[in-house]
């Protein structure tokens, strides 16, 4: 039996513009335990680019930046537990798709190609993203960063999921928008499609990748040259 093709996807920036929502799960909980707020004009300026994907690259700097103040380890616990359940109950309250994206996996899916997502995001959170903006059913499997007791850049967290679907590593491409999953995927000896206004503060040339996109649009000519 022919081995089928495997593309795998990251998530946050890659599938899913979630940089608004994280947004305001991230000023909510800063709101409340007296840090300062950013306000998405404010992010957007920060990383010097108007476009919306772009919010990404300053959440986490931000975060890191504010948490790293909090002495209290309970606190800082409280902080995290507080952001994530925020952040579930709105979790798709301004998210979109990114542009491509579901006209891509109905190609893969008509051209018989098995899809998994491999997320740094909590396994439940990733299954409920997924399902509310509706492409849940493409994958034929989420590992969140919870999964396993390893995640990316571990090249495992990719190779487990291609044996779990009886996949060929050399049958499989990742889509992601970091270093994380462009390190995982090279540790792997996967090819990467790294997008370019990813949730990074890295440069494009600081990442390895073997192809660049600005979205998914036309994305199939590229993985069409793998099958």
């Amino acid at each position: 039996m022919k081995q089928k093709f495997t593309v795998l996807f990251d998530l946050d920036g890659t599938l899913v513009d979630t940089a608004p929502d994280l947004m305001l799960a991230h000023n909510y909980v800063m709101k409340k335990f007296g840090y300062p707020t950013k306000s998405t004009e404010e992010i957007r300026n920060l990383v010097g680019k108007g476009a919306g994907a772009m919010i990404g690259r300053s959440i986490w700097g931000q975060a890191k930046k504010e948490f790293s103040k909090v002495n209290d380890e309970k606190i800082k616990k409280e902080m995290v537990r507080d952001f994530v359940d925020y952040y579930g109950k709105n979790i798709i309250k301004e998210s979109t798709l990114i542009n491509g994206v579901k006209e891509f996996l109905n190609w893969c899916k008509k051209h018989n190609i098995s899809m998994a997502v491999c997320t740094n995001k909590q396994e439940h959170l990733s299954n409920d993203l997924l399902k509310k903006i509706g492409i849940y059913n493409y994958f034929e499997y989420v590992a969140g960063s919870d999964t396993f007791d390893y995640c990316k850049p571990d090249p495992r967290h990719l190779t487990s999921v291609v044996e779990i679907l009886d996949g060929d590593l050399k049958k499989t491409i990742m889509i992601g928008d970091s270093e994380t999953d462009a390190n995982a995927a090279k540790s792997a000896n996967i090819p990467i499609i790294l997008l370019e206004d990813g949730y990074t503060e890295k440069k494009i040339t600081d990442i390895y990748h073997n192809h660049l996109i600005k979205d998914f649009v036309g994305i199939e000519k590229i993985v069409s040259n793998y099958l």
